[in-house]
């Protein structure tokens, strides 16, 4: 019973670190766009920079930077963490460039496919099972991503490249003994010597600009730091805790809030296809979430 109760224990907490990383990540876009009139790569580059500055702080504060030694000793984690690197590099990049380039119908339908990704590794990779509910919901959510992909009239290559890249970044992160600070503060030193050479060698230096000229630009620039880091290190503790194929459906809320941020806010246009996918996807969450529900409660009582 202890063991059991402690497992639940994790469990919540691992629910409650997911629901926060998630609702962040659905009102970045806002963030993002306002930030349109730099770079996409500029833009990059300062989360790069920030959050290595933040997660530093934040490993001295909790004394936990005696650490960082060693996993960078150890030949495995390291190579892990670099693949992990470039994966979450690649996801940065594209979402920005995506978000200030009108397209975040585009990056909501990437995080609707990356749970199935998810569910993907979990089966492939970690040894991972799904109940028969459960795979109804499969059914509902790759039904609801097949009608919005088939209804674009091209390949869907930004959002594939978004739900892949952070499908393979979260299945690394799980797979190593590494805490979220740490990994990130090591995934963010690996990219800031190339960020800093292009940063003064290559860019316009539009942001670099801009900070001079205003110390509230450069704050509200400064926050990518913890805005980047802090949903990361709660999405890195929540995977640690939780299984990876209902991470994967809890993801659902950030490209719900992405969606309706982009049609009420910044007025893209959804077609009665895409409301359609929303429908379909929600039915898969709720039947997912009913079905754990009744697990949890069957080992409550």
């Amino acid at each position: 019973m202890t063991s059991t109760s402690s497992s639940l224990a994790e469990d919540r907490r691992g629910l409650f670190y997911a629901l926060a990383a998630y609702g962040i990540w659905g009102f970045l876009p806002i963030y993002i766009k306002a930030l349109d009139h730099i770079s996409a790569a500029e833009i990059f580059v300062h989360r790069i920079i920030w959050s290595l500055l933040f997660t530093g702080i934040a490993l001295l504060i909790s004394q936990r930077h005696k650490l960082i030694w060693v996993h960078l000793s150890n030949p495995r984690t390291l190579l892990v963490l670099f693949g992990s690197t470039l994966f979450i590099a690649i996801n940065w990049l594209v979402f920005i460039w995506a978000a200030n380039s009108g397209r975040l119908l585009e990056t909501s339908l990437g995080y609707y496919i990356n749970p199935l990704v998810n569910i993907l590794c979990g089966l492939l990779f970690l040894g991972e099972k799904l109940r028969r509910l459960q795979w109804l919901a499969v059914a509902l959510a790759s039904a609801g991503v097949a009608l919005q992909a088939i209804t674009l009239g091209s390949l869907p290559y930004v959002a594939l490249i978004l739900a892949f890249a952070f499908g393979l970044y979260g299945l690394l992160r799980k797979i190593i003994k590494v805490g979220a600070l740490e990994g990130l503060f090591i995934e963010t030193l690996i990219l800031t010597p190339p960020s800093l050479v292009y940063l003064f060698y290559f860019s316009a230096g539009d942001s670099l600009t801009q900070m001079a000229d205003s110390f509230s630009f450069s704050l509200f620039l400064i926050c990518a730091g913890p805005l980047t880091s802090v949903p990361l290190m709660l999405f890195a503790a929540a995977v640690s805790r939780l299984n990876y194929s209902t991470m994967g459906f809890i993801q659902y809320i950030a490209p719900s809030t992405v969606l309706l941020t982009a049609v009420f806010w910044f007025g893209e246009v959804l077609v009665w296809q895409k409301t359609l996918t929303f429908v379909f996807i929600w039915s898969a969450l709720a039947l997912y979430s009913w079905d754990s529900w009744r697990k949890l409660k069957r080992y409550q009582f």
